[in-house]
């Protein structure tokens, strides 16, 4: 029973091996692609890209001083990394309130309201919901898009798609940090189970020396 309890430790320890080298190849991996794919959307930060640019912008848009604000100065540097994709979504958001005047997404109407629509129709940022209340576009004579809210659109698009870029980043540091443990861990069983089936080997010579050797008076 002791010799299967040995093996079995040995063939966990290889097991464990694998798996820690395995996962660690794949999360190098996934780093380098996700590196690799934000390198060639050719993204750099904009000048306005530091805390104290930013924030005097906020003030002069009138924004409110409770709106968290980036703290990671990106400007002129190349948005390589998931940590500058993050910083750069920040001042992205920061950018889409200044041009929304402080209101969010959900915030905004669909449709460009006409002057005479009554306030219970507006909503709190502007625009309306309602197609009769909507200006109509003498093109298409359909109710014109609220160009606000289609910034705050393609505002969430980009920046979701760059918080993803640092969330796969993560992911893969994540799946590197648990690959070393593993191996770590495959390690340490090899040796204990090794040292044990040495130690065993070696006391089954000695017991066999022991019985063969001659009896003297």
């Amino acid at each position: 029973m002791r010799k299967f309890l040995e093996w079995g430790g040995i063939a966990a320890g290889i097991v464990l091996v694998a798996f820690g080298v395995a996962a660690i190849v794949l999360g190098v991996n996934g780093r380098s692609t996700v590196h690799t794919s934000l390198q060639q959307e050719q993204i750099v930060g904009t000048p306005d890209m530091t805390p104290a640019a930013i924030k005097a912008e906020a003030q002069k848009a009138g924004l409110p001083a409770s709106i968290k604000l980036p703290t990671v100065d990106v400007a002129g540097k190349p948005i390589n990394t998931g940590d500058r994709a993050r910083a750069f979504a920040s001042y992205m958001r920061i950018h889409a309130l200044e041009a929304t005047g402080g209101y969010t997404y959900s915030q905004m109407g669909i449709y460009t309201a006409k002057p005479d629509t009554p306030k219970s129709q507006l909503m709190p940022g502007g625009g309306t919901d309602n197609t009769q209340y909507a200006v109509t576009d003498l093109k298409t004579k359909q109710p014109l898009q609220n160009g606000a809210r289609n910034i705050w659109v393609t505002e969430t698009a980009l920046t979701t798609a760059l918080n993803t870029s640092y969330m796969a980043e993560q992911l893969a540091i994540f799946g590197i940090v648990v690959g070393v443990a593993l191996l770590l861990s495959g390690i340490g069983f090899l040796v204990l189970a090794v040292g044990g089936a040495l130690r065993g080997t070696s006391r089954l010579a000695f017991a066999r020396r022991t019985q063969t050797r001659p009896i003297t008076a």
